[in-house]
């Protein structure tokens, strides 16, 4: 597809200087650009790239001067990445899944079809599904019985959508998710000795365990409107009541929500991330790579964690955190400094040390 630079202005919502009309393919690094590509020069540090590309037009920092840099139409943007979603959103086309249900996809007769999806091959979908309008749903996709996905969703290849989950508008969930798996619950007959070294902090673990017993997840997963989820993520349905996502929250590949986990609205869940069941995350959340999240807690809404925090107890709204375990940011950051004195010290108490033994000898 071709664009105008005034047609990619609009989509950005910024003003567009010189002429509008030249037309665009793709874009590109300024010192890449061909002069059919629209350059990408958002911070003055790229300036002298755009000399050693062919590009007519770019994308601008505000107060460029653009005639000078010997372009023929610029667009000028106040924040360069935010600029980013809505030049990507433009270009970007998807996977190409033809209109209306593939011959080879298995659809049962007793699910709904919206108008205007698109069903590919080997798709999968089970009895009484709920498709809605305008979804697009990629090859070697299943989708259990019961389920019911929104308007407009984006569903890439071979993700498995289990029963009974519910899922809102506009949701897009990259290749190979799992949405509805059971959770990893399991009991003894007796107490085990894993429930006794939790209750004594243990100091008892004498208890011998029997066989694991699968605990079943009966519940099922609800995903909010606006919800993206990442390439490999897992997300295991409640025991009773369900595993939620509120909308607007977005997970990255590979992140883990155990049974019964709640996340709130407007969150981030970086890559590996884990959270253990029947935690609670709040609104506004932000959890780095390799976050890992205890059971049975509360995170409060904006709280900000680090990669590789581990999240041990509950934490207050608003605190930004890091560490294993987590602290306050400022904390931890005073405890690094002095672990990495502690060489230091330890040769100082062992001098003084030496000293003292050596004084009492002297008496």
């Amino acid at each position: 597809m071709s664009y105008t630079v005034s047609q990619v202005a609009i989509a950005l919502e910024a003003e567009v200087f010189g002429n509008g009309s030249i037309e665009i393919i793709g874009a590109s690094e300024p010192a890449l650009a061909g002069a059919d590509q629209l350059a990408l020069a958002m911070d003055p540090k790229y300036a002298d790239g755009l000399s050693q590309g062919a590009a007519r037009a770019a994308i601008l920092w505000e107060g460029a001067d653009w005639q000078a840099l010997g372009l023929e139409a610029a667009i000028v943007v106040p924040r360069p990445r935010y600029a980013m979603s809505g030049l990507t959103a433009l270009m970007d086309p998807g996977p190409e899944i033809a209109p209306g249900v593939h011959p080879m996809a298995v659809v049962d007769p007793s699910a709904q079809i919206g108008e205007g999806a698109a069903i590919g091959p080997f798709v999968v979908i089970g009895a009484r599904v709920r498709i809605g309008p305008c979804a697009r749903i990629a090859s070697h996709t299943s989708i259990a019985e019961d389920s019911v996905i929104g308007a407009d969703a984006l569903i890439h290849a071979g993700v498995r959508i289990g029963a009974r989950v519910t899922i809102g508008d506009r949701f897009i969930s990259q290749p190979g998710a799992v949405i509805g798996a059971d959770g990893f619950s399991f009991v003894t007959p007796e107490k085990s000795r894993v429930e006794e070294a939790r209750a004594s902090l243990g100091t008892q673990t004498q208890a011998v365990n029997a066989s694991w017993t699968r605990i079943h997840s009966i519940g099922t997963v609800e995903i909010g409107d606006d919800v993206e989820i990442g390439a490999n993520s897992t997300i295991d349905r409640g025991t009773i009541r369900a595993t939620s996502i509120g909308d607007r929250t977005k997970l990255d590949n590979l992140v883990h929500l155990g049974h019964n986990v709640s996340v709130g609205v407007d969150t981030l869940l970086c890559g590996q991330v884990g959270i253990a069941g029947s935690t609670r995350i709040g609104d506004r959340v932000v959890l780095g790579g390799q976050v890992g999240v205890s059971d049975n807690i509360f995170v409060g809404d904006d709280v900000v964690a680090g990669g590789a925090t581990k999240i041990m107890s509950k934490v207050p709204a608003g605190r930004v955190m890091l560490g294993y375990p987590a602290m306050k940011m400022e904390q931890y950051l005073e405890a690094s400094r002095n672990w990495r004195r502690l060489p230091r010290v330890m040769a100082d108490v062992k001098a003084l040390q030496k000293a003292v033994l050596s004084d009492d000898k002297d008496d």
